[in-house]
């Protein structure tokens, strides 16, 4: 039985780091996650969770500092669940990172190969193209910020350092507006008031901004306001769009637009390809990393121009316009309609002919394109977070492909994914990892497998 209590302090030694970017130590055998402890720090700890199986931490006093230990750049660290990891050097970030998807493969998986270091950025600060920023009240002041680490309360964010600039031009315009038209915010548990959050995104390539409002209900007040405001703050924008959700759930964007400054798109470039990227549409958030991670794919693929491949997953059609360059034939599997005619709207943008998107259940759609007598040398599958279901893995495998190219947000589940493969008669070759978010736990990874 689990003698600690809440509120006990204890001297810890840090053995390694967990999925969230906790340090770990052990108390009587008992795992006990730290947060803002780092691998390697011996740290006095407070006892802030007791569960039958392990302990949650927080750090009180360091006793011997970590090597790659740094003062956060950014003043709300402490405090917003956004950046877990600004205590810990960029270099430290990216051997963590490694390290977690070779442990995550060897743990889960049972998968022993390649894990290549993680390919980090030149410049991990202001990365983001798009926000997704809380509305609320304090008081009676109006804010704007982000949920803090595993709560519910809200941490006030003016910039955040990680968002590009003219995101935070974006809410700071929202926030004078909100103040000076004394515009009600919506109270979550309630249900009540109007702005809910405010979603900015910026195309890197063409300088293009969209302000997308969130609101519980289809108008707002001082319209005028809020688009002369806007324009004087932020350079480039080209869309004001109040999305409209009034539902109690969590997430965070409804399915009705309605455009009430300039254009319902912007436009931004990977690499030479032109994407329309809508309110609702998936883009990929960091586009730096994202033109490394792609070109990481499709290196991959081993494409020679001769092979037909099956993008799963595939979203508005990003990673299938860049493999229909060298391969014969392109067909993109997708379950959100919307998405599959965002795809097919960008392949007439670009001019790109040898692709086809396919809406439908993925499972179903490989069994069809099969039976009609599309045998695909390559499949590439890009899946959520969940990573893929194993019905879809079932198809893929029942096509019997020469390589698989996985790219992955989540170690877990992809080392989950890849041991069914290799249970399946594939061999996972090699693994790397992408730092798409620098400053929080989260990593990217491609993987390739081969037929054995």
């Amino acid at each position: 039985m689990n003698k600690v209590k809440i509120g006990e302090k204890y001297e810890v030694d840090i053995t390694s780091m967990g999925h969230e970017g906790e340090g770990v130590g052990r108390i009587d055998g008992i795992a006990v996650f730290v947060k803002g402890a780092l691998k390697g720090e011996r740290v006095i700890i407070e006892i802030e969770e007791v569960h039958k199986n392990y302990l949650r931490g927080r750090t009180v006093r360091i006793l011997k500092e970590s090597q790659h230990r740094v003062n956060p750049l950014c003043p709300y660290a402490d405090r917003c669940g956004g950046c877990s990891l600004q205590h810990l050097s960029y270099k430290g970030q990216l051997e963590y990172k490694t390290q977690k998807v070779k442990d995550n493969l060897e743990r889960i998986g049972k998968i022993y190969t390649k894990v290549h270091y993680a390919i980090g950025m030149e410049n991990p600060l202001n990365y983001r193209n798009k926000g997704q920023f809380v509305v609320d009240e304090i008081g009676k002041e109006k804010i704007t910020g982000f949920y803090s680490f595993h709560s519910h309360e809200i941490v006030p964010v003016d910039n955040c350092l990680i968002q590009h600039p003219l995101s935070n031009k974006v809410v700071e315009g929202v926030r004078e507006w909100l103040k000076e038209c004394d515009v009600s915010v919506y109270d979550r548990k309630k249900g009540d008031g109007l702005v809910r959050h405010v979603v900015p995104k910026v195309a890197f390539k063409t300088g293009e901004v969209m302000a997308i409002i969130v609101a519980n209900g289809d108008d707002i007040p001082c319209r005028e306001k809020l688009i002369k405001t806007l324009e004087e703050k932020v350079a480039g924008l080209k869309s004001v769009i109040l999305n409209v959700n009034t539902s109690r759930g969590k997430m965070v964007l409804g399915n009705k637009n309605i455009v009430i400054y300039g254009k319902s798109t912007i436009e931004d470039f990977i690499k030479d390809l032109k994407f329309e990227i809508s309110p609702l549409s998936f883009f990929q958030v960091n586009p730096v990393q994202t033109e490394i991670l792609y070109d990481k794919a499709i290196e991959y693929t081993g494409l020679t121009g001769k092979e037909v491949v099956i993008d799963v997953y595939s979203g508005i059609g990003t990673i299938s316009l860049f493999a229909a360059k060298k391969a014969s034939f392109v067909y993109g599997i997708e379950v959100v309609k919307e998405a599959v005619e965002d795809a097919e709207k960008n392949a007439q943008i670009n001019g790109v002919k040898n692709v086809k998107f396919v809406w439908g259940k993925a499972e179903r759609e490989i069994a069809k394109l099969y039976k009609e007598g599309v045998k695909a040398e390559v499949v590439i599958v890009d899946p959520p977070r969940d990573g893929c279901d194993k019905e879809v893995i079932k198809a893929i495998v029942g096509i019997n492909p020469k390589r698989i190219v996985y790219v992955s947000c989540n170690p877990s589940t992809l080392a989950r994914d890849l041991r069914y493969l290799e249970d399946a008669g594939y061999r996972t070759v090699e693994v790397q990892p992408v730092d798409m978010f620098p400053y929080t736990y989260h990593v990217e990874s491609v993987a390739l497998l081969q037929r054995m």
